[in-house]
């Protein structure tokens, strides 16, 4: 019954007031952000859960289908993703079968391009995409997505 048992704290131990954690939480741009981006991950993924992809396979399939044949590097850099990350998302669609990763001009590099299982999947996603695209737009009203995405876009900017 240890685990029930509250643990003993240090009488010097220094705690972030009450009010600074709960002026963090409301105010804070990156949990924040994450919090919706969770959310909104969750409404898409179970928008495509009837074709069997992930929102985070079908942005990655749709940024190789813009960018095709593009190499992981680069790749990364588009969406601002770490390599570490893309490397393990990549692999994945790999061994679906949905994109071909081929070497580049160099042996550090690889090339990424989509398979017809990928043109595929991506064509079977994107109604289901847009329809849950179009259901978000609607609930935030047309002038509020368009101030979101350009904020975000503000965002991503700042590097």
């Amino acid at each position: 019954m240890d685990s029930e048992k509250k643990q003993e704290m240090s009488p010097n131990l220094e705690v972030l007031p009450l009010s600074s954690a709960l002026d963090m939480g409301k105010s804070c741009t990156c949990f924040n952000l994450r919090k919706a981006t969770r959310r909104v991950t969750s409404y898409y993924d179970a928008a495509l859960k009837p074709c069997g992809l992930k929102v985070t396979q079908m942005t990655l399939l749709t940024a190789i289908r813009v960018l095709e044949p593009i190499t992981i590097k680069r790749l990364a850099k588009a969406i601002v993703m770490d390599r570490t990350t893309l490397s393990r998302n990549v692999s994945l669609l790999n061994k679906k079968g949905m994109i071909d990763i081929e070497p580049g001009d160099d042996l550090r590099t690889r090339r990424l391009a989509l398979t017809e299982k990928g043109h595929t999947a991506l064509v079977a996603a994107f109604p289901l995409w847009q329809k849950a695209q179009v259901e978000i737009i609607n609930e935030l009203g047309e002038d509020r997505w368009a101030s979101l995405l350009e904020g975000i876009s503000d965002l991503v900017a700042l590097s």
